[in-house]
């Protein structure tokens, strides 16, 4: 076996976790049973020792993967000489009558011969607790049983296997029309029966489950297969138990191959979340935009001004960042992460982020309570207080803390948008004090932002490097599209930052961020250089972009955290929410602003 390409993955879930399917029937990734639970199988972090479960043919064979119509139901497509036959996998999802999503732990794998005749076989070799350990496996009548610890996992199958080399191996000969099921529970050692898990009713309920989150999207046009696809990618990152939304569902999948820019990202960060509440009020999902106002509000109320950049899926701390040195990581890339330290970090861009989607919340028809609005205020409190202070940033770099612009941007961000809301709501009586505290913020950032030598907007107020995220100067109104210092900022940005056309976040070679060695373009950069040259009315540039940046998806419409670009090759942890989010706001915003242009020719 050989690594593949992360793009070669689809991703299957339940709202509770997910499992990465490779394009030719292998699932390389999956935890459970929560995203953030020690993995089942990680061969996409060790080819050797980290674990894998597939379905393929004996014979020479050629395949296709896709997703059916706009759902979350997975199918790979296998042809041989002889033959072909499609494997489908899914994770029951779909509510009961009382509108409360069901919970299985349960992978369905069904394999059905569509032509001729296809000789199968199947590997099934779980490494339970991230391959610590031993697993141990066992046959039964109906399957085959592992088990590591306290960790249980049970195969069902009516295929007969034979276990060696700590795997379990099956072979099988279909005929047209014929098929066979296998379903892997988490928590049970003993394999029943495959019939008793009734995968063809689960299956036509999770298709029907997902199709209709597909068809309230009430959009047409060039881009609604990318929109709906980043719509459903995000809601197999969303933890439907508490609301939150993960940012990826893997841990340490590389930003250069070879590197060490190794992170876990099975965790919550609020800039994340608050995005995905703007994306899902957007696509008039109010139902959803309540769901992430309620996870917000009850992370802010906990926490208050205090609150921390990340959380893990049940609101609490994630565990302590450690390096699992027995996985060699994917492509050698190490070390393997479980944990994030940058929960220990003090980010001053996340009241900015609560805020904007707070306010984007109240403009199209949320609800803010009294309680609601006491908690947003702290956090238009500590802005005011705090913004002076310098810390980690929104990249959260390891070297600093510095006077980054971006973070002042946000805290500028969270008082005017704060001044908005309390005008709106009838909340007066810090007005005077927040408007003097916006004031002084905004002259902050004019003098000790810009640099005339450079004639660009810097990182932080100590260096005359440049970051592609001051490019939300411009996305959040802090200068108009026609300020010169924006557009020279935004020149030199393209100028400095692009690599083949994309942007990086800024230059690893100058920037002293702690870490060693480069990374890749990160897509949500360029993205955001769409939104900018779309306010500047350069229209065909911003399309352009928008469909070069749609190109950088997977064959399944699915997007990485970063590329390399001379080969096009995804980087980092997959499919990251943050580049799906952009791909709905930025994709919108272009549908609009087409829509506009058309009524005011009319």
């Amino acid at each position: 076996m050989t690594y593949k390409s992360i793009g070669q993955y689809g991703l299957i879930g339940n709202r509770h976790t997910a499992a990465l399917v490779s394009d030719d029937g292998s699932i390389d990734w999956c935890c459970l049973p929560r995203f953030d639970s020690p993995s089942v199988f990680a061969a996409i972090l060790d080819d050797e020792k980290g674990g894998r479960f597939y379905i393929r043919p004996m014979a020479p064979f050629t395949y296709h993967q896709e997703y059916l119509n706009e759902n979350n139901v997975l199918e790979t497509t296998f042809e041989t000489n002889f033959g072909a036959a499609t494997l489908t996998d899914f994770m029951p999802c779909y509510q009961t009558d009382a509108a409360r999503l069901k919970k299985f732990d349960e992978i369905h794998r069904l394999v059905e011969c569509i032509k001729g005749q296809i000789n199968l076989e199947v590997v099934f070799e779980p490494r339970l607790d991230y391959a610590r350990g031993s697993t141990t496996l066992s046959l039964s009548k109906y399957g085959v049983a592992a088990t590591n610890g306290s960790d249980r996992l049970a195969l069902s199958s009516l295929v007969p296997f034979e276990i060696s080399g700590g795997r379990a191996v099956g072979r099988l000969e279909l005929h047209s029309g014929q098929s066979a099921s296998f379903v892997l529970r988490y928590g049970d050692d003993r394999p029943r029966s495959p019939r008793l898990y009734d995968t063809g009713g689960k299956l036509k309920k999770t298709t029907a489950y997902w199709q209709g989150k597909s068809d309230q999207i009430a959009l047409s046009g060039t881009y609604r297969g990318a929109i709906v696809r980043s719509y459903l990618a995000l809601h197999l990152l969303h933890y439907s138990s508490t609301g939150a939304i993960l940012a990826a569902p893997t841990t340490s999948l590389p930003e250069y191959i070879g590197g060490s820019r190794n992170w876990d990202y099975r965790y919550a960060w609020l800039r994340d979340a608050s995005q995905a509440l703007n994306a899902f009020l957007y696509l008039n999902d109010t139902d959803e935009a309540d769901s992430f106002i309620n996870w917000l509000m009850q992370v802010c109320n906990r926490c208050g001004p205090k609150a921390q950049i990340l959380y893990d899926i049940e609101f609490k701390d994630p565990p302590p960042e450690q390096k699992l040195k027995h996985l060699s990581g994917y492509r050698n890339s190490h070390p393997v992460r479980i944990g994030n330290n940058a929960v220990n970090q003090f980010q001053l861009d996340i009241f900015g982020e609560v805020m904007e989607c707070a306010d984007t919340y109240l403009i199209t028809g949320g609800k803010i309570s009294r309680r609601n609005w006491q908690v947003l205020e702290t956090f238009i409190d500590a802005a005011c207080e705090l913004w002076r202070e310098p810390d980690a940033g929104i990249w959260e770099v390891r070297s600093g803390p510095f006077h980054f612009v971006h973070s002042k941007l946000q805290c500028w961000l969270a008082l005017g948008r704060g001044i908005e809301m309390a005008e709106k709501l009838g909340h007066r009586r810090k007005l005077k004090r927040w408007r003097n505290a916006l004031g002084e913020i905004r002259a902050d950032i004019l003098a000790r932002g810009w640099n005339p030598v450079r004639q660009a907007y810097t990182q932080h107020y100590d260096t005359t490097s440049l970051d592609a995220a001051n490019l939300l100067m411009g996305i959040f109104g802090f200068l108009p599209p026609t300020d010169e210092r924006l557009k020279s900022t935004i020149d030199r940005i393209v100028d400095e930052l692009s690599w083949e056309g994309l942007l990086r976040r800024y230059n690893t070679d100058e920037v002293d961020d702690g870490l060693d060695g480069p990374e890749g373009a990160f897509l949500i950069c360029s993205f955001w250089l769409v939104g900018n040259w779309l306010r500047q009315g350069k229209l065909e540039e911003a399309i352009s972009l928008y469909e070069k940046l749609l190109g950088y998806s997977n064959h399944l419409g699915l997007f990485s955290e970063m590329v390399y670009p001379p080969t096009g090759e995804p980087l980092g942890n997959f499919p990251q929410a943050y580049t799906h989010l952009a791909v709905i706001i930025y994709g919108l915003e272009i549908l609009h602003y087409l829509e506009g242009h058309e009524n005011d020719e009319r």
